[in-house]
């Protein structure tokens, strides 16, 4: 993994949360969208933690978010509150929300 990708807090975070949710047993289609949503965000971090500017860097920061919580629907649907993933999904939308503050 690129080291900065490594050491990118948030990043981790919605790694960790993606890995929680393969283990959940909730309806096929529940789970292919929480796959989706968890590595989308992912995703957009890792493209605006390479984007130079704060313009771009803030518009894959705010899908990554968004993505984050369609997850959090996700669980709340599938009636999973409380579970790991719960709990690594909100800390993972909360460290992206601080990172949004951090661009204005």
């Amino acid at each position: 993994m690129n080291n900065n990708l490594r050491n990118f807090k948030a990043f981790n975070l919605v790694k960790s949360s993606y890995h929680a949710c393969l283990e959940l047993k909730i309806p096929r289609h529940l789970k292919d969208q929480l796959l989706r949503a968890t590595s989308s965000a992912a995703l957009n971090l890792a493209e605006g933690s390479a984007r130079r500017g704060i313009e771009d860097k803030r518009k894959f920061y705010n899908i990554a978010l968004a993505s984050l919580r369609e997850g959090q629907a996700v669980i709340i649907l599938a009636n999973l509150e409380g579970c790991d993933a719960e709990i690594i999904l909100d800390q993972a939308s909360a460290c992206v929300y601080k990172l949004l503050q951090t661009f204005g």
